[in-house]
């Protein structure tokens, strides 16, 4: 992934999921922030931001935030970069060869990002973004989802029924350790997605590198259930 026309700034403040206070070229602009996760440890005042100035003179905000340093690390804020970025992957082999690609399929009562063919069988893949990350140690979610352990169970129903079922956890910053559930926020997707790795549905977590303006995944990230 590569975002044009990226601009350096200062983190100020964040009014609410939506917008933040970002100081650019000397003034204080409002931002669109491209996550809507709490990202507190993200996002303390004053640091380092990379803002995405749009074209559009329609826009109420005229930039989008998308990559923030934390410590030595940048990572990569934007919620929509990890399916963008999983696309990629698979088109290059990430899963080794696949057919018929596909993005937003329904099966059953549950969308999926992907859908495609591996060796003759119909498969599924959900994407979740990971930016939550402490001394190495990375988790998700960030905050309770039910919609993320519903995506789980659809998996899991998926596998049941001989399809594949793949969950990808794009962690959205480089040299991490490993990824866990974060059971401490929400136990009940760490408990679906334990049930859907013992039921076959194969959890995967790829780190990615990540430049103030760019983000490819690169390499796999043990998970630790």
């Amino acid at each position: 992934m590569i975002y044009q026309n990226m601009i350096p700034g200062t983190f100020l403040s964040r009014p609410n999921r939506f917008i933040a206070h970002v100081e650019i070229g000397g003034r204080v602009e409002t931002v669109h922030v491209k996550n809507t996760g709490r990202c507190r440890e993200l996002l303390p005042p004053g640091a380092q931001v990379w803002c995405q100035k749009s074209d559009n003179p329609n826009r109420k905000t005229k930039f989008d935030l998308i990559t923030v340093r934390k410590g030595k690390r940048l990572i990569n804020m934007d919620s929509q970069a990890p399916n963008a970025a999983a696309k990629e992957w698979l088109l290059s082999g990430g899963l080794g060869p696949i057919e018929n690609l596909k993005a937003e399929t329904v099966h059953g009562d549950s969308r999926f990002d992907f859908s495609f063919t591996k060796e003759g069988k119909p498969c599924f893949l959900e994407v979740k973004g990971v930016t939550l990350e402490n001394d190495g140690i990375c988790a998700f979610p960030d905050a309770p989802t039910d919609r993320g352990a519903k995506h789980l169970r659809g998996l899991t129903q998926a596998v049941r029924e001989g399809c594949g079922g793949y969950v990808l956890f794009v962690i959205q910053m480089a040299d991490v350790q490993h990824l866990h559930p974060n059971d401490a926020t929400d136990p009940n997707f760490g408990n679906a997605l334990r049930e859907a790795a013992a039921a076959g549905v194969t959890v995967l977590a790829m780190d990615c590198a990540v430049t103030e303006d760019t983000m490819t995944i690169d390499k796999p990230v043990p998970v630790v259930l």
